[in-house]
């Protein structure tokens, strides 16, 4: 079975909306989206564009660069693939390697 990009993005959002203990209503109305289209974006039965999805991420107080990275590690998983691994580097910035 395919594993489908908007599914994996929706589990994402519905589970960081969930563990801060909020509601649809409360996410749509901070993101300014109407609460069945966020509802239909989390069932992963929509496609969001970029600026939904950083509506919804900053709705959520959560950057959106870590929403996607959430959502490639589910990806990776669902392909077979060893997660990418962070890596501190000297000057404090992060690289990232393969798991391999």
């Amino acid at each position: 079975m395919t594993t489908l990009l908007r599914r994996e993005l929706g589990d994402v959002l519905r589970e960081r909306r969930r563990a801060q203990g909020r509601t649809l209503r409360e996410v749509s109305a901070t993101a300014s989206v109407s609460l069945g289209y966020l509802s239909e974006v989390e069932r992963g039965e929509k496609e969001a564009s970029s600026e939904l999805l950083a509506s919804i991420c900053g709705a959520l107080d959560t950057p959106l660069s870590q929403v996607l990275i959430d959502v490639s590690a589910r990806m990776a998983e669902s392909e077979g693939l060893a997660p990418a691994v962070r890596l501190p580097v000297a000057t404090g910035e992060v690289v990232s390697a393969s798991a391999a």
